[in-house]
C-alpha cells in the first residue's frame, strides 16, 4: 500500500491515523498531509520526518494511492469524489457517504467482506464511532441468536467533538482549580462536572443526529431492515473513549454462558468483568488502545430467561471509533488492490 494522504491531518483523528501509520510499519514515502487554509504551510512531525500541509487543489491526490478523510462532511462530500478521480481510494471518516447505497459502510470486523468485491478505487464510509463500538461489541451475539431490539445509553467523551472539545474540558480543569472563568466556546455550556445531551441536532420526532446514526447505520451495516434501535446520546467529562450501556433482546434464545464464550472469541473484543473486584469497562482503560472492552454481562431481568442480555462496553472514539477502523479497512482493501 502507498503512498497514502491524510485530509484533516491536524486534528484529533488525523492525528491518531498517523500514529497508526507508524505503528503499522506502512511505507510513508510520498505520504501527503492536507488539512485547513489557516494550516497551509506548517509541517507535522511523523516519526523522524517533518512533512508539511498543502491545501486541496484540482489534481492534488494524483499519484496517491489511498486518501484517508477526516475533516467534516463538507470537505469529503467536495473532495473525496476528486481522489477517486485522481484514481485513489478515499476511505471518509465523516458522515457524508454513509447512507448513500452505492457507498459500501464498513466495520471491518463486522462486515469486512463487502470490500471483497471492490476492483477499482471508490468512496468506503467509516461508521459513526458509537455506532462501531456498539457493533463491535455486539456482532458475535447478533451472529449467534439475532438481535431484534438494541437499547443503548452512550457516554460520549468530549473527543467525538474534536481536538477544541478535549482542549476545552482541560482548559475548564485548570480553570476550575485556579478559580478562573471556564472557556465555553465548542459546547456553550460547562462541561466539567457535568453532563448533557449529545450536541447534535435534535429533530422532530425529539431523537438528535447520534442516536439516529445507531439505527440506520446498524440497519444497514447488519443488511437487516427489521431491527430495531433507540438510544440516548449523552456527553460526559471525559477526553477520550466512549461508553456504552447496550441492552439486547434475542430472537432465539442465547445464555450467559454461551455469550461469554462468544465475545472471548471475537476479533476486537476484550472482556473485562470481574464482578468481585466490581472491575469493568472504564474510558480509561479504553483509551489510547485497540479492543472494545466489554463486561456487565448480565441476564435482562425485564426480559424472559434466555431471551436478552445487556453489556456495558467502552472503545476508544479517536481510535477503534475512526482512525483504526479506517485503517483496518485499508488493510481489508490491500489484496483487493494488490490483486
Amino acid at each position: 500500500m502507498g503512498p497514502f494522504a491524510v485530509v484533516g491531518a491536524t486534528g484529533a483523528v488525523g492525528q491518531e491515523f498517523l500514529r497508526i501509520l507508524q505503528e503499522s510499519g506502512a511505507p510513508l514515502d510520498g505520504l501527503r498531509l492536507f488539512a485547513s487554509p489557516r494550516s497551509s504551510g506548517k509541517t507535522v512531525r511523523v516519526g523522524t520526518r517533518e512533512v508539511g500541509i498543502e491545501p486541496l487543489q484540482e489534481g492534488c491526490f494524483r499519484g496517491v494511492h489511498m486518501v484517508f478523510f477526516s475533516a467534516g462532511k463538507g470537505v469529503s462530500r467536495e473532495w473525496a469524489p476528486r481522489a477517486v478521480r485522481d484514481g485513489a481510494w478515499a476511505i471518509d471518516n465523516s458522515s457524508a457517504f454513509r447512507m448513500d447505497a452505492a457507498v459500501p459502510l464498513v466495520i471491518p470486523e463486522v462486515n469486512g467482506d463487502v470490500l471483497d468485491t471492490c476492483r477499482t478505487p471508490c468512496i468506503v464510509a467509516v461508521p459513526n464511532c458509537s455506532t462501531i463500538v456498539a457493533l463491535v461489541a455486539t456482532t458475535p451475539l447478533h451472529r449467534e441468536a439475532r438481535v431484534r431490539r438494541m437499547v443503548v445509553s452512550t457516554y460520549q467523551a468530549v473527543s467525538g467533538a474534536g481536538a477544541a472539545a478535549m482542549r476545552e474540558l482541560e482548559q475548564q480543569a485548570r480553570a476550575y482549580a485556579a478559580g478562573q472563568p471556564l472557556d465555553m466556546s465548542v459546547f456553550g455550556r460547562q462541561c466539567l462536572f457535568n453532563c448533557f445531551s449529545h450536541n447534535s441536532a435534535v429533530g422532530a420526532e425529539g431523537y438528535n443526529e447520534e442516536e439516529a446514526k445507531l439505527l440506520h447505520e446498524s440497519r444497514r451495516i447488519w443488511n437487516d431492515r427489521q431491527l430495531r434501535v433507540t438510544a440516548t446520546c449523552v456527553r460526559v467529562p471525559v477526553l477520550r473513549a466512549h461508553c456504552e450501556s447496550i441492552a439486547l433482546e434475542f430472537e432465539r434464545p442465547l445464555s450467559e454462558s454461551r455469550a461469554r464464550e462468544l465475545l472471548a472469541e471475537a476479533a476486537g473484543v476484550e472482556i473485562v468483568d470481574d464482578r468481585i473486584g466490581n472491575r469493568f469497562p472504564e474510558p480509561l482503560s479504553a483509551a489510547g488502545r485497540d479492543p472494545v472492552l466489554v463486561g456487565r454481562i448480565r441476564p435482562d431481568w425485564s426480559l424472559d430467561a434466555g431471551c436478552g442480555l445487556q453489556l456495558f462496553v467502552a472503545g476508544d472514539q479517536i481510535r477503534i471509533g475512526a482512525a483504526l477502523t479506517g485503517w483496518r479497512i485499508a488493510e481489508r482493501l490491500s489484496p483487493v488492490i494488490c490483486g
